[in-house]
């Protein structure tokens, strides 16, 4: 046995309490991905850091998963799920805890960078694992679903991460935000150790898989490429400038600053996208095919920048956020349930890791790429720049499911387990 199966599975409850235990875990240790945002651009002044240099100690995280992400896939596919994810969540409270440290060391700047190529390593962990256990324990009618909420929960520990670092940060301290933080990282790992089962291999799995196996099959390097055109978008760009384009147009919420109002902003943001993660998955179970639901999403996450790159006030401001986040969420779900469709069980933990690789590359050079054409250019010709990527991943998405199955809208699950696409669906 390669992995659990819903088939496999004594009674339906047990399949709720997986699904359960991982998002909660999830949105725990997501805290601490999103609490440096609203304070790193601006403490970056403060410090004395050069705006390149914000950037890359932003992205090093997501550079440090570019190195991870295939080990990690490869070590679930031979040792299973479990124990990597609980490692991940742990590794990652031990990151948070750096941020806390770097405050008041000698050269902070260098203890932020670690702490953040540390939180990349793990979250490769997390990541893979988590995306591979919603593949052992659903079937195609509720794989949508279940990869939403597994996305959602991880996603979802951002807006809470964005709200303690702009919000908990002005009225507090910035340590007080990184503290808490650190400490619900910490829950999360103990809770994904006590709560989590193996799903993915069984006792007597002696699969000789490499560490540096990467999957390089048709749908993973397609829904590889969307992720990084979308994470270069949301992630790099809209992330990454948001407090400065608030600060330069001298935009507020709630009586906050730049800081905290970005902090609510992009809270606004990724509860949006949380909750379509969710919408946009069942939305595909529910479809003959998935692609339609990633085909319209991607449209209103360009649509966001757009309105975003026109903004002079609140009052654009609030639908762009809203947009994006409704965008950004409702492509995740359906797109994670594709690759899960099209990819035989044991080379799920690969898949998984491999497409991160791609997202991390686009969420990497995002804030590398940003922050100095913004600093030169302004912000309007970089948002409409960042709304023609994911107008470019729906052709990407339609050329590489056609090559694949013979279809532009391919059928749910239309794949069977050694991964061979099944006559009907290369027939005209």
């Amino acid at each position: 046995m390669s992995a659990a199966t819903p088939d496999e599975s004594d009674d339906e409850p047990s399949t709720r309490v997986v699904i359960g235990s991982v998002v909660i875990s999830t949105l725990f240790v997501g805290f601490g991905g999103g609490v440096v945002f609203p304070i790193f651009p601006t403490l970056g002044s403060v410090l004395g850091i050069s705006p390149l240099l914000v950037g890359l100690i932003l992205s090093a995280n997501r550079f440090a998963r570019l190195v991870a992400n295939a080990p990690a896939g490869a070590l679930v596919d031979r040792f299973g799920a479990r124990t990597p994810f609980v490692a991940g969540l742990g590794l990652q409270a031990v990151a948070t805890l750096g941020y806390v440290i770097s405050l008041g060391a000698p050269l902070p700047e260098a203890w932020f960078f670690g702490a953040r190529v540390l939180l990349g390593g793990a979250s490769a962990l997390t990541f893979a694992t988590s995306h591979t256990i919603a593949a052992d324990v659903t079937d195609a009618g509720s794989r949508g679903r279940s990869m939403g909420l597994i996305r959602g929960g991880s996603i979802l520990g951002f807006p809470l991460g964005l709200l303690l670092g702009g919000v908990v940060s002005e009225l507090a301290s910035d340590a007080t935000a990184f503290g808490l933080a650190f400490a619900f990282a910490v829950i999360a790992t103990v809770l994904a150790y006590v709560t989590v089962p193996e799903t993915h291999v069984d006792a007597e799995s002696t699969r000789a898989v490499d560490p540096w196996d990467i999957d390089v099959s048709l749908p993973t390097v397609t829904v590889g490429l969307l992720n990084a055109a979308t994470w270069f978008a949301y992630m790099g760009v809209l992330f990454a400038s948001l407090v400065l384009f608030l600060e330069a147009k001298s935009i507020g919420v709630l009586g906050f600053d730049a800081q905290g109002s970005s902090g609510v902003f992009m809270a606004m943001t990724v509860l949006s996208a949380a909750a379509f993660m969710f919408l946009g998955g069942s939305l595909s179970d529910a479809a003959d095919s998935r692609v339609p639901a990633v085909i319209l999403f991607l449209c209103l996450l360009a649509g966001g920048f757009v309105v975003l790159s026109r903004a002079e006030s609140i009052r654009l401001v609030i639908p762009a956020c809203l947009l994006m986040g409704t965008g950004m969420g409702g492509t995740l779900g359906p797109m994670m349930a594709l690759l899960a469709d099209l990819t035989p069980a044991d080379r799920m933990g690969r898949a998984s890791g491999t497409t991160n690789v791609f997202s991390d590359i686009g969420g990497g050079l995002g804030p590398v790429v940003t922050l100095p054409l913004i600093d030169r250019l302004g912000f309007e010709p970089v948002y409409v720049t960042a709304a023609a990527m994911p107008l470019l991943a729906i052709v990407v998405l339609v050329v590489g499911m056609y090559r694949y199955t013979g279809r532009v809208l391919p059928a749910t699950a239309s794949v069977d387990g050694t991964g061979t696409v099944p006559a009907t669906e290369t027939d005209d």
